[in-house]
């Protein structure tokens, strides 16, 4: 799996990623203007001694990251989404693209990949869920359906 986030803006938030990549072995990619620099205090406090382990490659922009990454398929999460995230059969190499916390995705790339664009299920009521609580959802999903292969179970 690959974890993607454009425009991330809260640099807590991408640490906590980071951190769930480094456990699961998951690339993350980094998308676009960050909201903090990837020195930031909080976010290598978040991601603790595993941003060292951390596979990170930065884009400019989307079509960059699409470019350099046309192989595999991409979900796309939104509160717009048309299927939830459990009804996708995942597949070793699917790529989980998340928005940023204030913006979302953007609506031209919701547009362009409406059949790709997947939700989380929550009450009508919420608005959405914190950015990495979303992303470990989706990506143990993603995981599990690949039956966590190359993990170890912790002792």
């Amino acid at each position: 799996m690959n974890i993607v986030l454009i425009e991330p803006q809260i640099p807590q938030n991408t640490g906590n990623i980071g951190r769930l990549c480094a456990a699961t072995s998951t690339p993350l990619h980094l998308v676009g203007k960050l909201g903090f620099k990837t020195d930031d205090k909080a976010l290598k406090r978040a991601g603790m001694d595993y941003w060292k382990r951390l596979d990170i490659t930065y884009y400019e922009c989307f079509d960059e990251f699409q470019k350099r990454n046309d192989n595999g398929n991409f979900y796309f999460l939104s509160t717009k989404g048309g299927h939830t995230y459990s009804q996708i059969s995942f597949i070793k190499g699917d790529y989980l693209i998340f928005g940023s916390e204030t913006k979302g995705l953007p609506g031209n790339l919701l547009e362009r990949f409406k059949n790709n664009t997947i939700r989380i299920p929550m009450i009508k009521e919420t608005r959405s869920l914190n950015l990495s609580s979303s992303v470990s959802i989706v990506l143990y999903e993603a995981l599990r359906q690949n039956n966590f292969i190359n993990y170890q179970p912790c002792l």
